[in-house]
């Protein structure tokens, strides 16, 4: 199958190219490099250096053959978008519209949606499953929700059909070392760890140290972002073989806590990483995990690498290259 994959330079975008490509798949990328990289495209897929806010391009890029696309381009940095809505609700909901309008002007009818456990906000109970109330608490989750709702009005009235992966903290790089491009600014908790484990930042914070868990800091779902690019192809194979649509959350079920993780770290690195003890941040739940019953009936999927341990280990290999 022919397919395009929209924001495939990033770091969940280019591990879903890998994995697609991996399976006998004709890939071309498109993506504006506003935090992709160069670094990692394959030369055996195609490149379109364009942007979802413009749509003769989308559409152009979707001319000509191609049967499925997936869509990794929302910006995601929660914080960010309560700050810029103005920025968030133009790329993420104005640029899916486009991608829309231009699948259904083209006559692509499969779509796979990187959505996000932040449609659920607060949980209510664990593990979260689809049927959790998806109340979102920043702007970033109210736009992946959005777009969830336009993906089923467009299945209702064009059938156009659609997977939308909700999943946790993506982590870890590919386990045979084809992708190395590292994250820009990072926010999220492993890409830092390792930025202190290198020396690029002088130390972590970890924020809270007295929730109700067994070492007081806060207990995530993670998962291994192999995973996550496999559970991206299964999706498709699924809404293309069905007939269709779907939504799933993608987890590994079980949690680490915020001092498990960095003592993993230092264990694997053999590097210090200070760690400074600060505030809680408003709105962060103790302890947050998913329940990925749904994707393992549905798609057959399980989580092969998404242990602690392995996403750490395939993290540090990347990060420590780049220190060479």
């Amino acid at each position: 199958m022919n397919i395009l994959i929209i924001g495939g330079a990033g770091y969940i975008g280019s591990h879903v190219a890998r994995e697609l490509l991996d399976r006998g798949h004709q890939c071309i990328v498109y993506d504006n490099l506003s935090s992709g990289l160069r670094e990692n495209l394959f030369p055996e897929a195609g490149f379109i250096h364009g942007d979802i806010l413009d749509y003769p391009a989308l559409r152009d890029a979707m001319a000509g053959g191609c049967g499925a696309l997936i869509h990794l381009a929302a910006f995601k940095a929660a914080g960010e978008s309560m700050l810029s809505p103005d920025k968030y609700a133009r790329n993420n909901i104005t640029g899916t519209v486009n991608i829309l309008n231009a699948a259904l002007e083209t006559g692509v009818k499969n779509i796979v949606f990187s959505s996000s456990a932040a449609v659920y906000g607060e949980p209510e109970y664990l593990p979260i499953d689809e049927n959790h109330p998806t109340r979102p608490e920043n702007f970033y989750g109210f736009t992946k929700l959005e777009i969830e709702r336009m993906l089923g009005w467009y299945e209702k009235l064009r059938g156009l059909r659609y997977a939308s992966l909700r999943y946790f903290n993506a982590a870890g790089y590919d386990v045979k070392g084809r992708v190395t491009g590292l994250e820009q600014n990072p926010a999220n908790l492993l890409p830092v760890i390792m930025e202190a484990a290198c020396g690029i930042r002088k130390e972590i914070q970890i924020f809270g140290d007295n929730y109700n868990t067994p070492d007081g800091t806060c207990i995530r779902d993670y998962i291994h972002v192999n995973d996550l690019a496999a559970a991206h192809a299964a999706a498709l194979d699924y809404i293309s073989n069905s007939g269709k649509s779907l939504t799933v959350n993608l987890g590994s079920e079980t949690g680490s806590s915020v001092m498990e993780v960095v003592r993993t770290a230092r264990l694997i690195s053999g590097m210090p990483i200070p760690a400074n003890i600060a505030g809680r941040r408003p709105g962060d739940p103790a302890k947050l995990t998913a329940s990925s019953a749904r994707a393992r009936e549905l798609l057959g999927w399980n989580p092969r690498y998404s242990d602690i341990e392995t996403i750490i280990q395939t993290s540090w290999n990347v990060y420590r290259r780049h220190q060479q």
